[in-house]
C-alpha cells in the first residue's frame, strides 16, 4: 500500500460519509413560516375530544354546601384558592356511557365533551347543592410515540390541548435521522386512520389533526442511512482512517 492508495482509500470514505448524511433542507421544522416579522392567524381547529365507554373521569364538586360537597370529593381540605385542583374521585365509563353518582345516580357521559358533562352535573346537582361547580377531566388520556426520537413512550396527558409539537418535546424531539413527514394513527368509530404529517410545513398548526385525541399514536421513520448503518458508520469509517493513517506511516518510514 502506498500513499496514493491510502489518499484514495480516504477520499472513498468521505464520499461514504456524504451518502450517509441527512440533508440540511430536510431537517428543520415549519420551513415556510416567515422569520423576519410576527405573522398571526385564528385557531380554529380545535375539537374537544368526547368521552367514550372505558375512559376513566376524574370529577371534583365545590359549592356553597360545604359539608354535602364530601360526598363527592376525596377526603381533604378545600378551600376557594385550590378547590378546583384538589384530588378528584374517579368514575369508570360503564358499557352503556354511563357514570353513577351519589344522589343522581346514573349519568349518561360518553359522547360529550368534559365541558358539557361538567355542565350537565352542576344542573343535576343543584337539586342538592347551592351553586355547585364541576369540573371534570379525563385520567386516561394518553399519547404515545415510537421510532427515530430520543425517548420514545407513551404519555399521560393532563390536559386536552396537547399537540403533536408538545408530545414530540415530551419524547425529547426527533433524531436528525428521522423523517419530518411521521404517521399519526388514530382510532375514531371504529375505524382506524394513518395520516401522514410533514412537519416542515406550517400547515400543520391549521391541521385538524394538529390537536391531539386519545390514545393516538404517532410513528416516526428513519431515513435510510439511519436504516442501513444503524448509526454505526462514522464509527466505523472512524476507525478505519485509524488504521489507515498508521499503516501509511509505517509504509513511509
Amino acid at each position: 500500500m502506498n500513499l496514493k492508495h491510502f489518499i484514495t482509500g480516504v477520499f472513498m470514505l468521505l464520499i461514504l460519509f456524504g451518502l450517509s448524511c441527512t440533508p440540511y433542507k430536510n431537517v428543520p421544522y415549519f420551513q415556510d413560516l416567515r422569520r423576519d416579522t410576527v405573522t398571526s392567524e385564528p385557531i380554529v381547529n380545535f375539537t374537544p375530544s368526547t368521552i367514550q365507554a372505558g375512559d376513566q373521569l376524574g370529577v371534583h364538586v365545590i359549592s356553597q354546601s360545604k359539608e354535602a360537597d364530601a360526598i363527592f370529593n376525596p377526603a381533604t381540605e378545600v378551600n376557594s384558592v385550590n378547590a378546583l385542583t384538589s384530588p378528584m374521585l374517579n368514575y369508570i365509563v360503564d358499557s352503556e356511557g354511563s357514570i353513577h353518582m351519589p344522589l343522581i345516580g346514573a349519568v349518561k357521559a360518553s359522547g360529550q365533551s368534559t365541558l358539557a358533562l361538567s355542565k350537565h352535573l352542576e344542573t343535576q346537582l343543584s337539586t342538592y347543592l347551592k351553586n355547585p361547580v364541576v369540573k371534570v377531566t379525563v385520567q386516561n388520556f394518553k399519547v404515545s410515540v415510537f421510532g427515530d426520537v430520543k425517548t420514545p413512550g407513551s404519555f399521560n396527558v393532563p390536559n386536552e390541548r396537547m399537540t403533536i409539537p408538545e408530545v414530540i418535546s415530551l419524547a425529547g424531539d426527533l433524531n436528525v435521522t428521522g423523517l419530518r413527514v411521521i404517521m399519526l394513527i388514530r382510532e375514531t368509530n371504529g375505524k382506524r386512520e394513518y395520516i401522514p404529517i410533514d412537519l416542515r410545513s406550517k400547515k400543520l398548526f391549521t391541521s385538524p389533526y394538529y390537536y391531539l385525541q386519545k390514545n393516538d399514536v404517532i410513528y416516526v421513520q428513519p431515513n435510510k442511512a439511519r436504516a442501513a448503518n444503524d448509526g454505526t458508520t462514522f464509527q466505523q469509517a472512524s476507525l478505519i482512517i485509524s488504521v489507515l493513517s498508521i499503516i501509511a506511516l509505517l509504509i513511509a518510514r
